[in-house]
């Protein structure tokens, strides 16, 4: 627990079978989770036999999609404070207290991979993926008129249980650019937010969306596509994403 909240952990997975064990035994290190949650998305042979040793509970998600699997992770998770990771090494365990840290004072606490002394070597984070994100985010920055923002494909987030349960109902993306869609709406619903650095470590495996520069940079055009059409409809339609 964190103060007295309870805290879940969600964890997407499609191809990360070579990783998904280890980062489990180092979530199970800290000494806040009280939950652990795999949302298995179609994932490769195999990792249902690497999830069953570790204390994280396996749900399993058949539509497709990143955005699909993080939705599910949600509807499953019952703590307090809701943290989301990616189980591909790319992330630090130790970093959840970071984002609990924060969440003492935010309703959202959202993770940045752009800061240059968190990068490790051989990180997948080169100026082609740090520039698109950091640009992507700075439109959303700049149209929503909201807090500093530099990245908006970074896994590593945050959430309140009542405030999740408040931005659920909006939610539509259920592919790869489910993460800026997240952004955009609690910024239109005026939550209290923050992105703060984590660390970025060089992955185990291989990633079919970041490990390909043509694929990233579609989904780069979507995220763009999705924050200014997200913009125009809260423009013509004020109040798009109230609640109660």
């Amino acid at each position: 627990m964190w103060k007295n909240q309870r805290v879940s952990i969600v964890l997407p997975t499609y191809n990360e079978k070579e990783s998904i064990q280890a980062f489990i035994r180092d979530l199970e290190k800290q000494d806040v989770i009280d939950e652990i949650i795999v949302v298995n998305n179609n994932a490769a042979p195999g990792t249902s036999e690497e999830v069953a040793p570790t204390s994280a509970r396996e749900v399993i998600e058949t539509e497709q999609g990143y955005g699909a699997a993080i939705q599910r992770g949600f509807r499953e998770a019952s703590g307090d404070l809701v943290v989301l990771f990616e189980p591909d090494a790319t992330f630090l365990a130790h970093d959840i207290y970071k984002m609990l840290a924060y969440a003492d004072d935010f309703e959202v606490v959202y993770g940045s991979r752009t800061v240059k002394e968190l990068i490790w070597q051989g990180a997948n984070m080169g100026l082609f993926l740090k520039w698109g994100n950091y640009a992507v985010a700075k439109l959303m920055e700049f149209l929503f008129n909201t807090t500093n923002l530099t990245d908006v494909g970074c896994t590593v987030r945050c959430i309140r249980r009542k405030t999740l349960e408040e931005m659920q109902p909006f939610f539509t993306v259920k592919g790869s650019f489910f993460g800026p869609e997240m952004m955009v709406i609690s910024i239109s619903q005026r939550r209290k937010i923050i992105q703060i650095p984590v660390n970025y470590v060089e992955r185990v495996g291989h990633s079919a969306v970041t490990g390909n520069k043509w694929v990233a940079f579609l989904l780069g055009l979507k995220m763009i596509n999705l924050v200014v059409t997200y913009r125009i409809k809260s423009w013509l339609k004020p109040g798009l994403f109230k609640t109660g």
